[in-house]
């Protein structure tokens, strides 16, 4: 989709939200609840001011550009708010759902609040600095690195700006706190859950900014058909300024309605602050209520309402494509609403809470949940930071207290991933007192503000050092993120952790809440291998992972990373800035994985051509032959399959790791595919360019070929719909490379290829194999006319750039830079001279050179590279048949 349709589509939507929300409050409520989205002037410092409507950021685009780094400062947002009498006497409070990092709001240009943290609610009270005429709204944010304020580093883009809807909140002077961490001031528990009775707890603080007055607090809860199950009044003297708690005790409740991923059902609290005087309303709020009970258990998994239940799913990060963080309400929801189509039953809501609306459409679709702050990779050895963290703990845990769907807190991620000191033992020593005693401060806090629910410290898979710290001990659960068989080690390895797991910390519930590889939907390869972002490795490592998880009880679940691509602005790779590991892209299409998925989790009978993704496809015809023979796999949760191509059967196939595997021999053109098990079915159309055998077979005409040189991977240009293809030696009568041998980088981590970023380009893939040492191309063509486009890039030098640390068996060499210089001729007159890539281009720089070619007398194209200085290189090259 086009980036303007993106963005219409997305003020459609916050325009319809911002009406409902406006025009939608209880007329009887007491408050009102008002968007003020809208008509917000913005500039960066120093900048041009602009119009913008919120959520808003201002990295939406500098993020995904060629230039290293990204605005992190200072960003100011100006709005008028206009109140008519009815406001006064009232108290009048702004309601921001996320800010990233650091704010400052002013009314009329004094302060009236600050907030620190890029990621929860928080609440400012606005009345005493207006004027009822002609006030004025500004807010000073930036999201400037702080070294005591977490995240510190992370893999994904700390994106700055008011990115999250703002409300305008009208109480009454006798109103629901609004000084508990940006809560509703209502927490509910229910201290007794079973399938014979319940017992609910309320608990509501109350505030009194007016003179003395007796009220009553009513908290009826209602069931999902609107009918009133239960009631409670409580009276209740409140003094001038006070601030009151009153807890009430709903109980008897019979056969209640349990909540669980199957039948999500929702109850309603609804609690009020009524005048004993006057009977009116002086303020109302609403909750939901799931009656459930939980355990984690550390040999047999997770139990919900005493049902065995493995939790699959996965983790979502918040950013969009085109959109950054600043991702539209129904955006948010639909992220949820795939994960439950899926047949995901739980979601990691990480690395940071999120917008409200993703735990209100868990509540509502039966997902269950975890939370985290985000203390990722290192901390801070400061009071400020520990200070930091805990306030963040205390918001997070308030704020989404209610939610039905969260059974888990959590509050570090990998934190010894990044360990310092590592040349000072002594001193790391009090590093990692430092880490421990922080993990054991959040444990502490969190038991204390919420004993309900269980505990998460996440590691990454180095089982010394954690244990060593003593971070395995602090938890009610420990998670790892796992990544055998892609940053380290086989997929083999996965199964021997959880194993370890479970006998050397028997008495620890686990879950693996992250595991995953990087698939760029744009590249297939028939002979994948780690890292080469293929759709087809990704498809293998997710059947292991999933099959270890699924055969041992005692790992509770397991959480894919990701459910969508996101933006991370400091990798390169296929595609620059992006993190692959979703099972949808960065704009939720579904890759093969997501079906894959659903093949394993559905209840229902599931069938999906998973290849239909790639429609359209490439390849050299088998010998002198019409057809070209390809890989084609089936996703499915049946015992087997029978597909038909063109009609004809290809023979029925028995699943293997819920995938149907053909051999398809692909025809020229269209390619009708059915697939069928049973009564269910499934059909694409696969368009398929032939390609000779032989040039001189004249069974397939040659239209045009794009070859990628030292490459085993297929890449498809969606843009300009162009398929490129892995190349070949030389073969009489056809074509490919004589000399050299493809470029295998500087790390041990890639088999093949580059993961730099290539200048001015999106098509990366393109530029990122080479044959080097190539001394010939040969094309033994017919006559005729043609376009030949060589396509370079220097892979070796320029600027030196961290390895990511994720990569934990990256043996990064010091890379050793030649002077190259050659000559390239074609069919033996000069083409290009003396060329030096890195001089003449610059390093990692995309190069394209284009000519025209006769060929006649039937000598074909021979493309010769002579070196004049170090050895030639080829990158791609394109051919195409004029007449």
């Amino acid at each position: 989709m086009k980036k303007s349709s993106v963005r219409t589509k997305s003020l459609l939507i916050l325009f319809l939200i911002t009406f409902f929300v406006t025009n939608s409050f209880a007329q009887d409520s007491g408050r009102k609840l008002i968007s003020l989205n809208d008509q917000w002037e913005f500039k960066k410092e120093n900048g041009v001011t602009e119009k913008v409507n919120l959520p808003h950021t201002w990295n939406d685009k500098d993020v995904m550009d060629d230039e290293p780094g990204y605005y992190r400062g200072l960003g100011i947002y100006k709005r008028k708010l206009k109140l008519d009498d009815s406001a006064k006497g009232k108290d009048i409070y702004l309601v921001f759902n996320g800010v990233a990092q650091e704010a400052e709001v002013l009314i009329n240009g004094k302060t009236a609040g600050k907030h620190i943290g890029s990621y929860t609610r928080f609440t400012v009270a606005i009345t005493p600095f207006l004027n009822y005429k002609d006030d004025v709204i500004e807010v000073r944010v930036t999201n400037r690195f702080n070294e005591d304020i977490p995240p510190l580093t992370a893999d994904f883009t700390f994106f700055g700006g008011i990115y999250r809807n703002v409300n305008l909140l009208i109480t009454n002077p006798v109103h629901f706190s609004q000084k508990e961490n940006g809560s509703s001031g209502v927490f509910i528990t229910t201290p007794q859950v079973s399938a014979a009775t319940a017992k609910v707890q309320v608990k509501s603080i109350i505030e009194n900014l007016s003179l003395a007055k007796k009220v009553q607090i009513q908290t009826t809860i209602f069931n999902a058909q609107g009918k009133e199950i239960l009631s409670q009044i409580s009276t209740l003297n409140m003094l001038s300024g006070g601030n009151d708690t009153v807890v009430q005790e709903l109980n008897n409740i019979k056969q209640p309605e349990l909540w669980s991923p199957e039948s999500p059902y929702l109850y309603r609290i609804v609690t009020k602050i009524i005048d004993m005087k006057t009977k009116t309303v002086l303020d109302q709020v609403s909750n939901p209520l799931g009656f459930r009970w939980f355990k984690f258990d550390a040999n047999q998994g997770f139990f919900l309402n005493d049902k065995p239940l493995k939790l699959i799913g996965a983790s979502r990060h918040q950013d969009y494509e085109y959109l950054g963080n600043a991702t539209p309400d129904a955006l948010q929801i639909r992220d949820v609403e795939l994960l439950k189509k899926m047949g995901g039953n739980f979601l990691r809501v990480a690395h940071y809470p999120q917008d409200p609306l993703v735990l209100e459409a868990c509540d509502r679709l039966g997902i269950l949940a975890s939370v985290e702050i985000p203390v990722i990779n290192t901390i801070t050895e400061s009071e400020t930071f520990t200070k930091n963290c805990l306030d963040m703990q205390v918001e997070m845990i308030r704020q989404n207290f209610n939610h039905p769907s969260i059974i888990i807190w959590a509050y570090m991620n990998e934190i010894l991933l990044r360990t310092k000191f590592e040349n000072d033992k002594p001193r790391q020593q009090i590093y990692f007192d430092h880490v421990r005693e922080l993990a054991q401060k959040l444990e502490d806090l969190t038991r204390k503000e919420d004993p309900s629910r269980y505990t998460l410290l996440v590691n990454h898979g180095a089982w010394d050092i954690y244990n060593k710290v003593g971070l395995t001990k602090i938890p009610m659960i420990i998670g790892w993120n796992l990544y055998n068989g892609w940053y380290s080690g086989s997929p083999a390895d996965f199964a021997k952790f959880l194993d370890q797991h479970h006998k050397e910390l028997a008495d620890k519930p686990m879950l693996v809440t992250e595991y995953g590889a990087d698939a760029d939907p744009r590249i297939r390869s028939f002979s994948p291998v780690r890292f080469d972002k293929s759709v087809e490795y990704c498809i293998y490592f997710n059947q292991i992972y999933l099959n270890e998880m699924l055969k041992r009880p005692f790992v509770s679940g397991g959480m894919a990373w990701n459910l969508a691509d996101f933006n991370s602005e400091t990798r390169e790779e296929t595609m620059p800035h992006i993190n692959n590991k979703g099972l949808l892209t960065i704009g939720r299409k579904p890759k093969d994985t997501y079906f894959l998925y659903q093949a394993y989790l559905a209840d229902q009978p599931y069938l999906k051509i998973t290849s239909a993704q790639w429609q359209d496809r490439t390849g050299v015809a088998d010998s002198a032959s019409l057809f070209c023979t390809q890989p084609l796999q089936v996703a499915t949760n049946l015992k087997s399959a029978e597909l038909f191509l063109n009609g004809k059967s290809l023979g029925i196939k028995e699943a293997v790791d819920h995938v149907c595997s053909w051999q398809v021999p692909f025809v020229d053109g269209l390619n009708q595919l059915r697939v069928v098990a049973g009564n269910k079915s499934d059909e694409t159309d696969i368009n398929f360019q032939l390609q000779p055998y032989r040039f001189t077979d004249q069974l397939v005409s040659f239209k045009n070929m794009n070859v990628l040189l030292g490459s085993k991977r297929f890449y498809i240009d969606e843009n300009q719909h162009q398929l490129w293809m892995p190349d070949q030696p030389y073969r009489k009568g056809s074509w490919g490379w004589i000399g050299g041998e493809p470029y295998k980088g500087t790390n041990n981590r890639i088999t093949y290829g580059s993961d730099k970023n290539i200048l001015d380009t999106n098509d990366d893939p393109i530029y990122q194999t080479q044959q080097v040492g190539i001394q010939q191309f040969k094309m033994d063509v017919p006559d005729g006319e043609y376009e030949l486009s060589l396509y370079f890039a220097e892979l070796v030098g320029g600027i030196s750039k961290e390895a990511l640390v994720y990569n934990l068996d990256n043996t990064h060499k010091k890379e050793v830079e030649e002077n190259r210089i050659f000559s390239v001729l074609i069919n033996g007159a000069t083409f290009l001279n003396n060329i030096n890539l890195a001089k003449d281009f610059g390093y990692t720089t995309a190069i394209i050179k284009k000519t025209r070619v006769t060929v006649q007398n039937g000598k074909g194209i021979t493309i010769d590279f002579t070196p004049v200085e170090g050895k030639a290189v080829l990158n791609a090259l394109q051919l195409r048949k004029v007449y």
